[in-house]
């Protein structure tokens, strides 16, 4: 929303000859005023918007001359000037058009003289012979016949020679561009050229009237010859499958039209061509002169291009109106359709399919002209129940879904055209629209496509157009619910723009419809309750996706059609709010409404905020929302506060105060999705600022008494501008603030990009622009060296928005003062630059990129640059400075590096272990990328620099290639501790030896156990290293060099020197000839870097290496095809052949890698092919695929099947590839042929290379996967003697049956299964077969018939099916695992069948099928025992399937009977005394459903059945004896869900205990157990320890000893160490006891225990995962809902995110303690929260260094979420304000004291352990830093509150400010924003 400048028009001046120069200047006169002295100015000037002025003076001044009656010499004179001006300007510079204009308005005297002068040049320009001028010509023509009169009468008197030249130039362009073959810079353009040229001898023959003339009536006239010249030519082009396809469709044109000027009599027009296009041409009764030029057209074998194209201009360029060619016509109009439906089955390349479907729409619109006035045979030939429009309607079907956008919104215009074609032949013609509804072919079609699932995307596109004809309530009568349905289906992002176009089609016509049928306002209610009811039932119910989708996309176009409506929804929205609160997974009504109103300002349905906050929404609702659980409502408010659709909208100090207190609690946001719509949101919000501002200065600057143009204020303009100003400047305080030591990522990347948006947005300003803030004015030394440490973050986002944010910084701000400061930086980086650690060397490269832009480096660089004063006497000073650092610090590092790869020659182990050397080469490209290095000075010097990088980067890849390019790269070291490992060790060394140069793999290392590596310190200057038997790192300490460090060396080596030659071929500019003073890279260099990638993509084997070489491939090969230089541009394909044919001779002696996936050789050509010009032929790709294709297939003559897994493997990557996009769609069949075939290969290599390349066809056919269960597999493996096999083809033969069709096939299998008294049978059969029965019937269960009669009635004619082989179930069937199937078959159907329809018997029952089921049961080995042991096959699946169709039986008999239970075929309690724990679980797990649902419900015997009351008792004894876990555990949890006060009182009879000793019990399992168990078992001793608390005082005394062991058990299940189950649970437990132990006004524990449990709260706040912060929200929650807190807060009853329910969570705790009056005692505890007490500083700074030690390669900690120091603040600030509130000190002297102690001296060990620290710790022991930094902070918080205690003992009162405070302790200071209470 920033102010654009409107763009100035640029027009290249005219310029003439020095000729017609001299002539003007004779010509012109003394005064100045003829025409030759106009002239003359206009061409001296340089502007070119001036010389339109003088040229539009031309007509007036010959006006005035045309007075005389004569045309002097000089006009004549300057008449041929402005013929030969006009003719050299460029086709699209204004000049032209405005002259022509000119020229067009002279006087009638004066135009037969233009004439003859335009005659005159142009004749000059067609007899121009030099080729690559002919383009200016053609040029020219066509300008001069476009709406130019002068021109085209030039043109018409130089016809004969016109087409003469258009013959001549199209013949030599084609010719030479056949010479540049492969040169696609070239042929791109002449293929143009030769475009160009066709269309202008197109528009000649359209525009020139003398083509109906004479001329071609006689066949030897030169125009007749040049006209047969050019059919010719074009018949040629549009089957020359070389050129582009624009060419060959545009010739295409040309045929037809030349045929129709040139073929006489016109009646027989139409028969000849549709001879052509039906390939029948009678050539006895054609012209001889159309036999020789269209020769190649009259045959049978014209390629389906060329038919395409012909059809194209068929179509085009004959006259369909009204019906004018008759019969013949629409015989034609007929042939050509068939024509194109064959082509439509053999053209399968994507750009001809494209061309095809526009080609059918065109036809489609030229029938309608037809139809019009056309015979009734067209009409039956074209109606809705033709063949034709069936065939037109099956291409839709079949192409509505295609990948190609353009075509399927071809298909919605044919299937539009179809409509409107029946309509034409609908024998009423004159019937409306309306009545079309009730035409059959309509109903049908409507019907058909109703009863399409909603994931076909061209059901949308068709219904849309249905709409359009017979209106939305004809839609709506046959599908009530279609609103509904579309909304849902809304939730999938790729139907979402489908389904919101047809909504609102439909709503907009009904809206009308309704409207213009209506005789009151009530239709409104009528139409709300169609879409605006589904629709807010979606925003408060739906899923996260679908609400987001349909309030993106669906509500704003509802608004936009009725702005009435959002009273109605915020109406409706504001009574539920209360009680629909929303929670972390949904929205509830409150985020519905913030939605609704977000959406309503944004598109301008609010006038102004007032609308909103006054009579919509309350503050406390935007309060509420902005702060919400649910990340998606707290945008949505945010949003409304920060969107309108005015820019220049006022921000009124209402909104700025809720924004503040946004920010104070949004920025550690965990979604990535999340944090970057608060960053543009309030972007939005400043650029309103901005824009708005600039309202108000001008405002203020015209000193008037205008009333602001915002109504929201009457306040004068600079108070707002004060406001504005006060405003930004606490934002950005607040978010220097969140860049605190220790705050997580999130927190810092939105405080760094929201303050990049502010520097962005309110620039420094020029000239008289004002600007209301700048960010700069607010950055002290402070702050800048806050940013500067935020370099040292592991999370390189972070480091690149600091240093952004540090370059728009003004010059000024980003100084370094201290010249010993900068001394340091520079020497951390080059440190860093060598660190084992990767993420180093990047924080070394955005130091030293800062640095580089200082105006003075160490004085220890100045040496690395001879001219130093050149740079800064030269062009621009602050450029020169940058250049000349960025070239001293290359320097610097390069000799650096030469000194460490001097040194990795003698020892890889070393470098690996000390220097590392991918840090200096990744600096260095760093570096690089910040310049521009186009401009620059030192070029010599650059020159130099750039070769010895290269010859560096060889020598560097060259010392550690042997590692990557080995066969086994990620375990290669050369040592090892024992002679056998050597002795493999050596197999590998030998393999790679030949590529070796060094002695580092001349023989395996073998050391004794006790010895070690040891190596001498390494400092800055890199001294020679004495090689020694033991590797040391940087500060002498022995480690352990492992396969791991080497590896990580050696490929970050080779990644960084890809990534460095690739920038280098980027960015650095390219020598036009070998020594030209213009380029840093010769063309050999260039060379020389295409041979290095091409080595090493070929041969390495780490993917690491090879991916981020094809990186730099990429970037280098996209300059060679834009190169000019030939030789460059031919490389890509020389290399791709040459690879190629190394793939197909298979030669032992090749490097080639034939594992790994081919390694880095699909890589390779991916990088080729994928940058070939995409608008050319793709003929690279083209040749490539065949060949591929070829190779990927089975071949029997080849000894090697190596070509043949590349092939396959190449391929892969090549249907992959998503750049090459629809160009690889042709060979996806003859991919998957290969893929196919290559199953079926003996070799594994190729098996394997094939199922992959399969499995990437398939996601390029169907997309990616989206469903867990999707299978892609054919159904041939139904009978398969492998289990899995059959599994999978069940699952995978759904997907191709209809869901209509399912009842059928299923009735069709179950057919086929044997009868009982059959003989002989296979398992494997009958097991495949009911597999496929059960998934069928399945998916018919889950499909949109499950409710209605259809899907009743056919599932129960399939239970009748099943009846028939009941056999399967029982034991007449021996096998347990088919048994087991039709038994889940039987259960499927009692699940579907169930519940009876209104007013009749349940189905299953009226079959009889309830009995069956129970002899099933009864005979089965649940009642008689089981026989088997667990080493009968099947017999766990058996038993599982036979327990869920028992249990389902025991509910039927329950739910039928009543309390007459008798009838029930077997026991709960048999199953629970089964002594197989598969039908234990399973009965238990249904138990625990009914009880949780009973739970749930009030009372809770209300859901229960009867059966299963009183069952508590059995629990208990089932808990006592169950020992199997998962048993035990689901015991456990039905406990936890019946009621307490039934079972608890029975512990004593059944099991033995009193409750006390079972509250022991219990607990002790929860401290021992594994944790799900664990987690049960506290939730239960919870519950039962409540239930204690709420029963009478003597019960409640007996359990309070054991409270305390409860307390212990919770608090240990909130460490962050244990698993997320035990801290949900506890999270849990908190909530469900909060109101007898957090808030209890009269505390039962003592007060450290429920201090402890608060402790537990905060650490549960705190927790890194979302759900756990989530779970002891709801405890705050519940704390703040309490009749004694309530008040505290003015959140109660909200549901609240966790970052401020941690900053409530304290201050109802502070209001506690004063409730309690236990003030004194609770203080020590709270303020040793703050101090930190146990932690212990030595032990963490000693273990912070054991891991940097042990770990090299390890990241350094992250934090995602917990940030020590905003709980030290929050807690800081109550704690203050609760001091505040007391009038005396809470503490004895003695305990001040005590605190004082302690906090001193833990203030000296820090500064004592800072003082250890290197003078750049921040940058170089960052983990160390911080950790010590953090506990400043909060000992400095401590120190300050015992301060202000002591200040209030002695009566002295201290008011504690930031001014009173140490410097150190100002981060403390909280923004002014409102309070969170």
């Amino acid at each position: 929303m920033g102010v654009k400048k409107k763009k100035e028009m640029q027009v290249a001046a005219l310029t003439i000859c020095r000729q017609d120069l001299e002539t003007l200047r004779s010509l012109a006169d003394v005064e100045g005023k003829n025409l030759a002295s106009l002239l003359l100015h206009c061409v001296q000037l340089t502007d070119g918007v001036s010389q339109i002025h003088y040229v539009k003076q031309i007509v007036p001044l010959l006006e005035k001359a045309n007075k005389n009656g004569v045309c002097d010499p000089t006009i004549r004179s300057c008449l041929d000037i402005l013929a030969g001006i006009y003719l050299s300007l460029s086709l699209k510079n204004p000049l032209k058009k405005v002259l022509a204009s000119s020229l067009d308005d002279l006087p009638e005297f004066f135009l037969t003289e233009a004439a003859q002068s335009f005659t005159s040049r142009l004749q000059e320009d067609l007899d121009s012979t030099d080729l690559y001028s002919y383009r200016k010509v053609i040029d020219n023509l066509s300008s001069c016949m476009e709406n130019f009169n002068l021109g085209r009468t030039s043109v018409s008197n130089l016809l004969k020679n016109v087409l003469h030249f258009l013959q001549k130039s199209l013949i030599e362009i084609s010719e030479e561009n056949r010479k540049f073959a492969g040169n696609h810079i070239v042929q791109t353009q002449l293929m143009n050229d030769l475009l160009v040229g066709i269309r202008v001898s197109m528009m000649l023959v359209q525009k020139l009237q003398d083509f109906q003339g004479i001329h071609l009536k006689i066949s030897s006239s030169p125009i007749w010859q040049s006209m047969c010249g050019l059919l010719s030519i074009f018949t040629k082009f549009v089957s020359d499958d070389d050129l582009l396809q624009a060419v060959q469709s545009t010739s295409g044109l040309a045929v037809i039209l030349f045929i129709k000027i040139m073929f006489h009599p016109p009646e027989k027009i139409p028969d000849l061509i549709g001879s052509l296009l039906l390939q029948s041409v009678d050539r006895t009764s054609i012209p001889e002169w159309f036999l020789t030029c269209c020769e190649s057209l009259c045959g049978a074998d014209v390629s389906p291009p060329a038919l395409l194209f012909l059809c194209q201009g068929t179509l085009t360029m004959l006259d369909w109106q009204n019906g004018r060619m008759g019969p013949v016509g629409e015989a034609l109009l007929l042939d050509t359709v068939h024509v194109l439906f064959t082509l439509s089955s053999q053209i399968k390349e994507s750009t001809l399919e494209m061309f095809l479907s526009k080609i059918l729409a065109s036809w489609t619109n030229s029938a309608i002209h037809v139809l019009e006035s056309s015979s009734p045979s067209l009409k039956n030939s074209l109606n809705g129940n033709s063949s034709i429009v069936g065939r037109l309607l099956e291409y839709v079907y079949t192409h509505w879904e295609h990948p190609l956008d353009a075509l399927r919104h071809q298909t919605k215009i044919i299937f539009r055209n179809i409509l409107q074609m029946h309509q034409l032949t609908v024998e009423e013609s004159d019937s409306e629209k309306s009545d079309l509804a009730t035409d059959r072919f309509i109903f049908e079609l409507t019907q058909s496509l109703l009863r399409l699932e909603w994931h076909v995307k061209g059901k949308y596109l068709c219904l849309g157009c249905l709409v359009d004809y017979i209106g939305t309530e004809h839609i709506l009568a046959l599908a009530k619910t279609i609103p509904s349905q579309m909304l849902e289906v809304m939730g999938d992002q790729s139907l979402v723009p489908y389904a919101s176009d047809l909504l609102e089609t439909m709503f907009k016509n009904h809206k009308s419809r309704l409207k213009s049928q209506a005789v009151d306002s009530t239709w409104i209610d009528k139409w709300h309750e169609t879409w605006v009811s589904p629709l807010l039932f979606i925003l408060c119910e739906g899923n996260l996706d679908q609400k987001s989708y349909v309030i993106d996309y669906y509500l704003p176009k509802l608004l936009n059609c009725n702005p009435e409506s959002l009273s109605y929804m915020v109406k409706i929205l504001q009574t539920s709010a209360d009680t629909k609160t929303g929670s972390f997974n949904t929205r509830g009504a409150l985020g519905a409404l913030m939605a609704c109103l977000r959406t309503a300002r944004a598109h301008g349905h609010l006038h102004s905020a007032t609308d909103a906050w006054g009579t919509l929404v309350s503050s406390a609702r935007i309060k509420q929302g902005l702060v919400h659980q649910h990340c998606q409502v707290r945008i949505d408010t945010l949003g409304l506060l920060c969107e309108s659709n005015r820019s220049t909208e006022i921000v009124s100090t209402e909104e700025m105060r809720w924004i503040q207190f946004f920010i104070t609690y949004n920025l550690n946001s965990q979604s990535p999705a999340v944090r970057q719509q608060i960053c543009s949101l309030l972007r939005k919000l400043f650029c309103r600022i901005q824009e708005s501002s600039q309202t108000l200065y001008k405002l203020e600057q015209s000193k008037g008494k205008h009333e602001p143009e915002n109504d929201l204020t009457t306040q004068h303009p600079s108070v707002s501008l004060q406001q504005y100003k006060n405003f930004m400047s606490s934002i950005c305080s607040s978010l220097f603030e969140a860049l605190f030591p220790g705050s997580s990522y999130p927190t810092r990347f939105s405080a760094l990009t929201i303050l990049g948006s502010i520097a962005e947005v309110f620039p420094v300003p020029e000239g008289g622009v004002q600007t209301v803030y700048q960010l700069s004015h607010d950055i002290d030394f402070g702050r800048f060296q806050t940013l500067v440490e935020c370099f040292t973050s592991t999370f390189e986002e972070v480091k690149i928005l600091a240093f952004d944010l540090l370059m728009k910084l003004p010059k000024t701000v980003v100084q370094f003062q201290d010249s010993e400061k900068l001394q340091g930086l520079f020497q951390a980086a080059l440190e860093l630059s060598t660190s084992t650690k990767p993420y180093d060397c990047v924080t070394a490269s955005y130091m030293l990129n800062l640095l580089i832009w200082q105006n003075a480096l160490p004085s220890s660089l100045s040496a690395y640059v001879k001219t130093q004063q050149v740079a800064c006497e030269d062009g621009d000073k602050s450029a020169a400075w940058v250049e000349r650092n960025t070239l001293m610090v290359i320097k610097c590092l390069l000799e650096n590096l030469e000194e460490e790869v001097s040194q990795a020659e003698n020892s890889l182990l070393q470098a690996a272990a000390s220097f590392p050397m991918y840090g200096r080469v990744h600096c260095i490209t760093a570096a690089l990328q910040k310049l521009s290095l186009n401009s620059l000075q030192l070029v010599s010097e650059w020159r130099a620099v750039v070769e010895k990088l290269l010859l560096m980067s060889y020598r560097l890849s060259a010392v550690v290639s042997p590692v990557i390019q080995s066969s086994s790269p990620e375990g290669l070291i050369p040592m090892d501790t024992d002679s056998e490992s050597a002795s493999r060790l050596q197999t590998i060394l030998s393999e790679i030896q030949p590529r070796d140069s060094n002695d580092y793999f001349n023989q395996a290392k073998i050391l004794k156990e006790h010895d070690s590596f040891d190596l001498e310190d390494l400092n800055a200057s890199m001294p020679n290293i004495d090689t020694a038997a033991e590797i040391k790192g940087k500060e002498g300490k022995t480690c352990d060099v492992t396969a791991q460090m080497v590896l990580v060396c050696c490929w970050r080596s080779m990644k960084e020197v890809a990534l460095l030659l690739g920038t280098l071929c980027q960015l650095l500019p390219l020598q036009s000839v070998p020594a030209s003073p213009d380029g840093l890279l010769t063309v050999e260099q260039v060379k020389e870097i295409g041979d290095y990638f091409k080595q090493h993509l070929l041969q390495s084997r780490h993917r690491g290496a090879f991916e981020l070489a094809y990186t730099g491939f990429v970037k280098l090969t996209e300059i060679l095809n834009r190169c000019h230089n030939v030789s460059l541009q031919k490389l890509p394909e020389q290399w791709l052949w040459n690879v190629l044919e190394e793939i197909k001779c298979s030669n032992p002696s090749s490097k080639l890698c034939t594992t790994r996936r081919s390694a880095g050789i699909p890589f390779y050509i991916q990088a080729l092919l994928a940058s070939e010009p995409k608008k050319g032929k793709m003929d690279l790709l083209k040749i490539t695929m065949k060949e591929l294709i070829s190779l990927a297939g089975p071949t029997d003559d080849s000894p090697s099947t190596v070509p043949q897994v590349h092939a396959l493997n190449i391929l892969r990557a090549l249907y992959r590839d998503t750049r090459l996009g629809g160009n690889v769609i042709p060979y996806i069949a003859d991919g998957a042929k290969a893929a196919i075939l290559g199953f079926t290969s003996p070799v594994w290599a190729v098996r394997n290379s094939s199922t992959l390349l399969f499995s990437t066809l398939i996601t390029r056919i169907f997309g990616v996967k989206r469903g867990k269960d999707e299978l892609s597999k054919k159904n041939r493996c139904g009978h398969s003697p492998f289990y899995r096999s059959r599994e999978m083809a069940a699952r995978a033969l759904v997907p191709f049956v209809m869901t209509d069709e399912i009842p059928d096939t299923i009735r069709t299998l179950l057919a086929r299964l044997p009868d009982c008294t059959d003989q002989c049978f296979r398992q494997n059969h009958i097991h495949g077969t009911l597999l496929q029965v059960f998934h069928l019937l399945q998916a018919f269960s889950d499909s949109k018939y499950r409710m209605n009669a259809y899907f009743q009635q056919e599932l129960a004619d399939v239970a009748v099916c099943t009846k028939a082989k009941l056999w399967l179930a029982k034991r007449q069937n021996p096998c347990l695992v088919t048994r087991a199937v039709y038994i889940d078959i039987l259960f499927l159907l009692t699940r579907c069948l169930d519940k009876p329809a209104k007013g009749a018997q349940p189905v299953l029952e009226h079959l009889g099928f309830w009995e069956e089921v129970r002899r099933i049961i009864s005979g089965s080995e649940l009642i008689t025992g089981f026989p088997y042991t667990f080493t009968v096959p099947g017999l766990p699946q058996y038993l599982q399937s036979l327990t869920k169709l028992a249990i389902a039986a025991v509910w039927a008999v329950a739910a039928q009977a009543g309390e007459q239970t008798r009838d029930v075929p077997i026991s709960f309690s048999q199953l629970l005394e089964s002594s197989f724990p598969e039908v234990r679980l399973l009965t238990l797990e249904a138990l625990l459903e009914r009880f949780s649902a009973a739970a749930a419900s009030e009372p809770r015997e209300r859901g229960l059945p009867l059966l299963l009351w009183n069952m508590g008792g059995t629990f208990l004894m089932l808990a006592m004896k169950e020992n199997h876990p998962e048993c035990f555990c689901e015991i456990l949890k039905i406990l936890h869900c019946m009621d307490t006060s039934e079972w608890l009182p029975q512990t004593e009879r059944c099991i033995h205990l009193t409750p006390k000793e079972f509250l022991l019990w219990i607990m002790d399992i929860a401290s021992n157990e594994r944790s799900e168990t664990q987690s049960v078992a506290l939730r239960l001793a919870s519950r039962v320890v409540a239930h204690c608390m709420q029963a009478h005082e003597e019960t409640r005394d007996s359990v309070v000893p054991e409270l305390k062991q409860w307390v212990q058990l919770v608090v240990s299940s909130c460490g962050d160490h244990l698993p997320t189950e035990s801290r949900l649970a506890a999270a849990e437990v908190l909530t469900s006891t909060t109101p007898f132990f957090l808030t209890n006004p009269h505390p039962i524990l003592g007060l450290q225990d429920t201090l402890a449990l608060w402790r537990c709260v905060f650490t549960l706040l705190q927790s890194e995962e979302q759900a756990v912060r989530d779970a002891a929200t709801e405890t705050v929650t519940t704390a703040m809902s309490q009749e004694n807190t309530c008040q505290s807060t003015e959140f109660a009853f909200c549901q609240l995110d966790a970052s401020i329910t941690l900053d409530l969570a304290l201050a109802v705790l502070c209001d506690l303690l004063q409730q309690w009056d236990q003030l004194a005692t609770g203080l020590p505890v709270l303020l040793g929260w703050l101090l930190g007490e146990g932690d212990d500083l030595v032990v963490c700074a000693e273990s912070a260094h054991q891991v940097e030690d042990d770990y090299l390669f390890e990241k350094a900690e992250v934090n995602f979420w917990a940030e020590t120091l905003i709980f030290v603040r929050y807690l800081y600030k109550h704690l203050f304000l609760l001091l505040s509130k007391s009038s005396w000190c809470p503490l004895s002297p003695e305990t001040l004291r005590h605190l004082q102690r302690t906090a001193s001296e833990r203030c000296h060990l820090l500064s004592q352990l800072f003082r250890e620290l290197p003078p750049t710790a921040e940058f170089l022991k960052t983990v160390e830093f911080t950790r010590l930094r953090v506990q400043e902070e909060r000992t400095l918080a401590g120190l300050r509150l015992l301060a202000f205690l002591e200040g209030r003992e002695g009566d002295d009162t201290l008011v504690l400010r930031a001014s009173d405070s140490p410097a150190e302790a100002n981060q403390l200071t909280l923004p002014r924003t409102e309070t969170a209470y």
